[in-house]
């Protein structure tokens, strides 16, 4: 089946909060969603719901559960059953709910930055304490975990670690070995993981997406995973995720009743993710591809066309994180191309230490879009220097 992903679709007269955020004339390459239509699997399956013409309470459907748990065991040879399953509403809820259950005010709650800056503000939404352990950014603009730092910043009172691999916005997918040290590391000081996998199925040829908790049942049962359609086929507003729990006891306290903060996902949303997850591989298939090549494309432009600016190609995701600290707009990146460029990216001091200086671009979209983006960016870098 062939897809379009060159096609652009108009999205400045929907309720698109990339595109309606900044005026009409900036190109928005920030916040994470592609500009590409979903699968048609899902819109079929949504129009057969609409047209039923009822939208009460709703059960969540044993089909997607069982989706779920064979997709992961066929992906990464890790079994998981359909009960041990919890839908949500989105993974940003669901990691600020595990914060709200092990951390209290005085516990510690430990990232890893420069990090999806929701996931830096997790401890606070409870009032808990931050605690980081920054990666380390090597010379080829590629970042490695620093153990030492890492079981450093762990104190007594540290309850929970949050992992996000593939890493937001670096573009790591970490590999097994350094998964199986940090969670030797967390096991060792009875920290709890909470792993936000939300990109896992957004990986580019040559590495290996593996959930830390299928490395065992001593680490599984310390871990709650937190995956999604979202990013995945592109449905993010339709709210639905889930995570896995499969201790038992953590379980019962991850998917209990926690009041309108947590709500239930909407009947739209667990339809779209049925159909998805059932019929949506040929789709994910061919966006990949595109999406590589798009990768591809920043990489071979910035290192073409944008002195000092560099990039290390991602490992997953479709987000790129520019390097300008050796450009005349190191100052504020985000700022300069915003005004100049008339292109939004996401500011990187957001993600907290080791942002500043870059700047996050979302690639999910057309190339020629791209192209126009890029374009702007070197016309405003040589203009600025």
């Amino acid at each position: 089946m062939a897809f379009d992903f060159d096609r652009p679709i108009d999205r400045q007269d929907s309720d698109s909060t990339k595109w309606r955020t900044y005026d009409a004339d900036v190109l928005p390459l920030w916040t994470a969603d592609m500009d590409f239509a979903v699968p048609p699997p899902v819109i079929e399956a949504l129009h057969a719901r609409v047209s039923h013409g009822v939208f009460g309470y709703c059960v969540h459907p044993a089909e997607l559960r069982e989706l779920i748990a064979e997709r992961l065991g066929r992906l990464y040879g890790w079994r998981v059953r359909p009960d041990e399953v919890v839908l949500q509403t989105g993974v940003l809820k669901a990691f600020q709910l595990v914060a709200s259950l092990v951390a209290g005010p005085a516990d510690g709650v430990l990232v890893q930055p420069p990090v999806y800056p929701p996931i830096l503000g997790a401890p606070h939404h409870n009032g808990s304490v931050h605690q980081e352990a920054p990666l380390l950014l090597r010379a080829d603009g590629r970042y490695d975990i620093d153990f030492d730092a890492f079981e450093a910043a762990i104190t007594p009172a540290t309850r929970l670690f949050i992992l996000c691999n593939p890493h937001n916005p670096v573009g790591r997918v970490f590999r097994r070995d350094e998964l199986e040290r940090l969670a030797a590391i967390c096991l060792r000081h009875g920290v709890l993981i909470c792993s936000d996998e939300i990109h896992c199925d957004l990986i580019y040829p040559g590495f290996v997406h593996l959930p830390i908790a299928s490395l065992g049942p001593d680490v599984s049962a310390r871990t709650v995973t937190l995956m999604a359609p979202s990013k995945t086929f592109n449905i993010p507003g339709l709210r639905c995720s889930f995570a896995i729990v499969q201790d038992p006891a953590l379980r019962a306290r991850v998917a209990g009743d926690h009041g309108g903060d947590f709500a239930e996902v909407n009947n739209l949303g667990l339809v779209a993710a049925t159909a998805a997850y059932r019929d949506g591989q040929p789709w994910l298939d061919a966006v990949l591809a595109y999406l590589d090549g798009n990768r591809r494309f920043v990489a071979d432009f910035v290192a073409r066309e944008l002195p000092g600016v560099s990039v290390a190609a991602p490992e997953a995701t479709y987000l790129a994180w520019l390097d300008f600290r050796r450009t005349a707009i190191a100052g504020d990146p985000y700022g300069v191309l915003l005004e100049r460029a008339r292109v939004a990216l996401s500011a990187g001091p957001s993600f907290g230490t080791g942002g500043d200086g870059f700047a996050r671009l979302n690639f999910g979209c057309p190339r020629a879009t791209l192209t126009e983006a890029l374009t702007r960016i070197k016309h405003a870098t040589e203009t600025q220097g």
